[in-house]
């Protein structure tokens, strides 16, 4: 016979048993009703449609390019030097003034030189005096040695004091030709005509040759230069149009095209020179602004062309088998909308850019919905509904999609079916709300049917 404690055993077996049994039986419910889940990606059923804005695809000109900075500055930028050098007296120019060649723009202390001046000429006053002297005794020696009246020797000696008294009468005229020169330079002159951008001497100041005292500019032509790295400048032209604008903002303010070309790279820095004279300008250019410059390596019409943040980036990474190294794989996709309601992955091959906007070679073409938000969160075949979208649905289909929307709540979890009314749009709740009106009318109608029959 069975005791007490035996059959007590039993029962607390076979109740752990069914304990255990139910909890694995809700856990398998639970896993199927997860992978059921409209909500999971890639599970059976149609999820909640996510909202998206989609733009047509367009054609556009894009060009590839190559950026840098550079000063403008103008074409004809003359440095004016003192060429003597003595105290400054008088400034008549300054910052920003017109000068026309010639102009004086200064004047140095000219006492001492007007000096030397009047020295030089007292000296070519006596010089032509000795070399008059010698001359005529040399023309009288030189009858008497004709007639051999003196020797060789007395007429080279005449000869050599004549020829001295001419050297040094050439050497005053010279003296007084440098004289007056420096008296002239000491008036500061503009060598050309434009404007004068700078000024380093001031009244008072020692003015020394060599040292630069005004800056002036023909701002009729600009320029600028920029220093290109070598994967870079191998690949300017001469003649390649250029677009430049203010480092402080985005739009152009003038056009221009490569004029020249350093020849080397420099060895320092190791960086390329190319010259960009400006063409048409939209504004005023200032001498010494700086400068963003775009030059255009090509340009490519009617392509398509779409903004670079309606891509997605998918970065991969694989171990080279003959290096061992790890590399990235980079691969490009968009998504496009078919008949507003699926989005579509296309796969996309790039070409050139230029800013935000990329050049699509294959993949897309003009005319097709470009989802432009929302699509780094789908996946190919989601449920979409476009923003601004018509819903175009026949009352009896919306009815029916209700009355299904209804019974397919009953079926869920209550977590699952808490989601999914969160996730319902405002005409999904209201279609829910009329069919549950229906439906509860039709149970009241059906109750007092029944107790009538009754």
């Amino acid at each position: 016979m069975l005791t007490k404690n035996t059959i007590r055993l039993k029962k607390l077996l076979y109740l752990s048993s069914a304990i255990l049994f139910i909890l694995l039986t809700s856990s398998c419910s639970s896993e199927d009703s997860d992978n059921m889940s409209p909500n999971r990606p890639g599970g059976f059923g149609e999820g909640p449609a996510a909202s998206v804005e989609v733009v047509p695809v367009q054609t556009e000109s894009i060009s590839d390019q190559v950026r840098s900075y550079g000063t403008i500055r103008a074409q004809d930028v003359v440095s004016v030097t003192p060429q003597v050098t003595n105290q400054v007296t008088r400034i008549l120019v300054d910052l920003g003034d017109n000068v026309s060649r010639g102009q004086v723009m200064a004047e140095i202390y000219d006492v001492p030189f007007r000096d030397a001046m009047e020295q030089a000429q007292a000296q070519i006053r006596q010089q032509e005096v000795a070399f008059e002297r010698d001359s005529s005794e040399f023309a009288r020696q030189q009858q008497l040695f004709d007639r051999n009246l003196i020797s060789r020797s007395e007429l080279d000696n005449v000869r050599a004091t004549y020829l001295n008294s001419r050297a040094q009468l050439e050497a005053a005229r010279a003296n007084l030709t440098q004289s007056r020169e420096n008296l002239e330079h000491t008036k500061i002159k503009s060598p050309v005509d434009g404007v004068v951008l700078s000024r380093s001497i001031a009244e008072g100041d020692i003015a020394s040759s060599g040292q630069v005292a005004f800056e002036v500019a023909n701002l009729v032509g600009f320029e600028t230069r920029v220093f290109l790295p070598l994967q870079d400048w191998e690949l300017i032209q001469p003649g390649q149009s250029v677009s430049l604008s203010l480092s402080s903002r985005s739009d152009a303010i003038a056009e221009g095209v490569v004029s020249r070309i350093s020849p080397q790279l420099d060895p320092t820095t190791g960086l390329g020179e190319v010259v960009i004279t400006l063409t048409d300008t939209e504004s005023n250019i200032y001498q010494g602004a700086l400068v963003q410059t775009r030059i255009n390596l090509q340009t490519r019409e009617n392509a398509v062309v779409i903004p670079r943040s309606a891509m997605v980036e998918k970065v991969d990474t694989y171990i080279e088998p003959e290096t061992g190294t790890i590399e990235l794989e980079r691969t490009y996709s968009a998504f496009v909308n078919q008949g507003d309601s699926i989005a579509v992955r296309r796969e996309l091959e790039l070409g050139i850019e230029q800013g935000d906007r990329i050049e699509v070679i294959s993949g897309l073409q003009a005319g097709d919905g470009l989802i432009v938000t929302g699509q780094r969160n789908l996946n190919d075949g989601a449920r979409i509904r476009v923003a601004g979208a018509i819903e175009t649905e026949q009352p009896q289909q919306a009815e029916s999609d209700s009355g299904q929307s209804s019974e397919n709540l009953r079926d869920l979890s209550p977590e699952e079916r808490r989601e999914r009314i969160q996730n319902m749009s405002p005409e999904e709740r209201q279609k829910m709300r009329e069919q549950r009106q229906r439906s509860d009318s039709a149970r009241s109608g059906n109750r007092q049917q029944s107790g009538n029959n009754n």
